[in-house]
């Protein structure tokens, strides 16, 4: 099967599907677009992908995939192993919560369109916007990190001892945060997962400093 990601470097949902891709052992092919350049939005791209984001991921027949967790969840389907997603239920649910605090709560308020948009209309400058992405950020990670720490379904991972799902969201936001001056040593369970992640080769791999793309 021949796989081809349209992408950003930096995009953190970017991010989640490079890894998933790599930690499944997919090869692709990188396609990159200048988000600030609005190459995403170019009339190509946008009759592939109304929505104009990214990432999408374009299969050999021609479909498109879009949406970072659908298509992880897609990959988890049709090549599952190793999973992302545990076996039982309650592990599903668990780690699909963790990762959802961070796709559904953090990443809407802290993307670039939210962001264009806050300066555009509100005439919020670079600090204002880098307090915004602060304040949000901590918020839940707070709560991430309440949710971890101490937790006995936490392991070397967010949920035992192999990544999932849930690792791949904080380890792209993590990478996202840096942006705005925000390490995780704050969080000591982040952090440490963090840091186990790191050192993973599909993950080190997935990074944004470490694509064609990257300024």
């Amino acid at each position: 099967m021949t796989l081809r990601l349209h992408n950003f470097f930096r995009s953190s949902t970017s991010t989640r599907l490079r890894a998933a891709l790599n930690v499944k052992g997919l090869d692709y092919e990188y396609v990159a677009y200048a988000l600030r350049k609005g190459e995403n939005r170019s009339a190509a791209y946008l009759a592939m992908n109304p929505a104009g984001l990214v990432p999408a991921l374009e299969l050999d027949d021609g479909s498109v995939l879009t949406q970072s967790l659908a298509i992880i969840e897609w990959l988890d389907e049709t090549h599952p192993t190793p999973r992302l997603l545990p076996a039982d239920a309650f592990g599903r649910a668990r780690v699909r919560s963790l990762a959802y605090m961070i796709a559904c709560e953090i990443h809407p308020l802290n993307n670039l369109r939210v962001l264009n948009r806050l300066g555009a209309q509100f005439r919020a400058g670079d600090e204002d916007l880098a307090e915004w992405f602060r304040h949000w950020v901590a918020v839940t990670f707070d709560a991430i990190e309440g949710t971890l720490a101490d937790s006995p379904q936490t392991g070397r991972f967010s949920y035992g001892d192999t990544p999932t799902l849930a690792d791949i969201c904080l380890y792209a936001q993590v990478w996202n945060n840096r942006r705005f001056s925000i390490e995780p040593g704050s969080w000591p369970t982040i952090a440490r997962i963090f840091g186990e992640l790191d050192a993973i080769a599909a993950f080190r791999e997935a990074a944004p400093p470490n694509q064609p793309d990257a300024e």
